[in-house]
């Protein structure tokens, strides 16, 4: 399952998903991952979150990302729950790529059953109707 977490650059996305993570694993059987374009949350983090600071690895589109998502998931079976910060850029999403990068997400994540929640930078009526449908919090 893939949900976003939808708005302009400010808007507060950033502490909804810190938010949601940390009350996440509380009640989580598996584990959890967050990925940020910097270590700058680390310390708002439940210490029983791995965070992944994504500028640490050499991805420059949105190919090399998903399949640095599918190594996450093949390297831990008890993954639960991955919480995506920034996701355009940490994805490296072009405007055009963003149908289709959350499609394989989706697919990622009923195959081998972890849910995406994912911040995404723009305003919910920018976004395509298919994106938009997996929208749970606008600002």
């Amino acid at each position: 399952m893939v949900q976003i977490i939808a708005g302009e650059k400010g808007k507060g996305k950033t502490k909804h998903l810190l938010d949601r993570v940390n009350q996440d694993v509380s009640s989580a059987s598996g584990n959890i991952v967050y990925l940020d374009k910097s270590a700058r949350h680390m310390y708002e983090l439940n210490k029983a979150v791995r965070l992944i600071d994504i500028s640490d690895y050499l991805i420059t589109n949105c190919d090399e990302f998903m399949g640095f998502i599918c190594g996450i998931v093949s390297q831990d079976h008890d993954l639960e729950e991955m919480f995506l910060d920034s996701f355009l850029t940490i994805a490296q999403v072009k405007e055009d790529e963003i149908c289709r990068a959350i499609t394989k997400l989706q697919e990622i994540g009923e195959m081998f059953h972890v849910n995406f929640v994912l911040s995404v930078s723009k305003n919910e009526a920018d976004l395509p109707e298919y994106v938009r449908s997996k929208i749970i919090i606008s600002l």
